[in-house]
């Protein structure tokens, strides 16, 4: 049997990914560069970090189904999309 104060070290991990950290709020390149295949169905090109300033962006190329080539800007401290 676990004690308590063990119990709490293994559970402590999958409670702060279930519920969130500041460090949980980053976005990883990977995340982004799927979240907008699955938004945008088309082709990754491109796939890199940018800063600008003290702000860290994701920034995905794709080339659309219809042939266009469409940049996608993801901030990594949020899950929010700016085109």
């Amino acid at each position: 049997m676990l004690r308590p104060a063990s119990l709490l070290r293994c559970l402590l991990p999958i409670a702060l990914v279930a519920f969130g950290t500041p460090a949980a709020a980053q976005l990883t390149l990977e995340d982004a560069v799927e979240q907008v295949q699955q938004e945008i169905q088309g082709r990754v090109l491109k796939a890199e970090e940018v800063t600008i300033g003290k702000k860290k962006l994701y920034r995905i190329k794709l080339l659309t189904r219809d042939g266009r080539v469409q940049v996608v800007k993801i901030p990594a401290d949020e899950n929010k999309e700016s085109r």
